[in-house]
């Protein structure tokens, strides 16, 4: 009951979050150039935002993994890839809309867009792979270790306007060295409370799809068994 009630709670803060920050977006000003487009970044900010921290989940609970062989932070990891992979998603849907007007075109391979490609690429594969593991210790132990080192695609992706300047712009956010926001303050602001929705989701969708994961498993432990009793009746016999 208790683990249903937090489940219910969370989810509701959540969406009061998310509800909060649409209204906040909403009632914005109009940027000078680029108009209501700039409402987009409440959404595509904090939807990369949120692919780094379930990337960066996914190694920290396949570390924990390593170092506990608790099942539980190998379905976390799990569960926070998959969250990474569909948000990654909704990262470059954002991106593409809102480059076609302002760069004229939804695509281009600059440096920040391909390493975000990329990422697909890892945690896709990072998600194949698990699927065609079928010991679960060992699916586990090698999981854990794609999702360690897939984590270094975080830093990688946030530098890459700083390291290969391309047509993408520079951090709004910049957080290393001279930390700053280029933009007017009350963008700001409503930034952070997206960013803090966002992170309320991704703690929301990372609990249910945990859950999922704990009785997906449970299934699977139990059909085994049924499947051993059944052989070992007729041997017996």
């Amino acid at each position: 009951m208790r683990q249903d009630r937090m489940t219910t709670l969370l989810g509701a803060a959540t969406l009061l979050a998310l509800v909060t920050t649409a209204v906040l977006g909403l009632r914005t000003p109009l940027d000078v150039n680029q108009g209501s487009l700039v409402r987009l970044m409440f959404v595509h900010v904090p939807t990369a935002w949120l692919s780094y921290l379930a990337y960066g989940g996914t190694g920290l609970f396949g570390l924990l993994y390593l170092l506990t062989r608790a099942r539980r932070w190998d379905r976390l990891a799990m569960s926070s890839a998959e969250i990474g992979v569909l948000f990654t998603v909704a990262t470059i849907v954002g991106g593409m809309l809102w480059a076609k007007p302002t760069w004229g075109v939804y695509w281009v391979w600059d440096a920040r867009l391909t390493t975000t490609a990329l990422s697909l690429v890892v945690y896709g594969g990072y998600l194949l792979i698990r699927s065609l593991i079928d010991d679960p210790e060992r699916r586990a132990r090698v999981s854990a270790v794609i999702g360690l080192v897939g984590t270094l695609y975080v830093p990688v992706n946030y530098m890459a306007v700083e390291w290969w300047r391309g047509v993408h712009q520079t951090q709004t956010l910049k957080l290393l060295g001279d930390i700053r926001f280029d933009a007017a303050p009350i963008y700001g602001w409503v930034l952070l409370a997206a960013t803090l929705a966002f992170t309320l989701l991704y703690l929301y969708l990372l609990r249910v799809r945990g859950i999922l994961a704990a009785r997906e498993e449970a299934r699977e432990e139990r059909e085994l068994r049924e499947d051993l009793a059944k052989v070992e009746v007729p041997a017996r016999g």
